[in-house]
């Protein structure tokens, strides 16, 4: 008889932990891809906006200053 009972609690307990799990990730906002389309949370218009704003196109400035420099210098060396 408590064999049926601890059964029965068991049971009960992972339906009850499955119902919860699914509620849970039912009423939580997350962004998510469907078919190739990135869809927004529900919650999008709350959220706070990042704005990073654009960097310089060319990324190595001082490398290719470098690059320059050094191409000239052996050219002066050359003659």
């Amino acid at each position: 008889m408590t064999n049926i009972m601890n059964l029965r609690r068991n049971v009960t307990t992972v339906v009850a932990l499955t119902t919860l799990t699914t509620i849970l990730a039912a009423t939580t906002g997350c962004q998510t891809s469907l078919n190739g389309q990135t869809l927004p949370s529900p919650y999008y218009l709350q959220d706070d906006v990042q704005y990073f704003p654009a960097g310089p196109e060319f990324k190595l400035p001082r490398e290719a200053a470098a690059l320059r420099a050094a191409r000239a210098e052996e050219k002066l060396n050359q003659r």
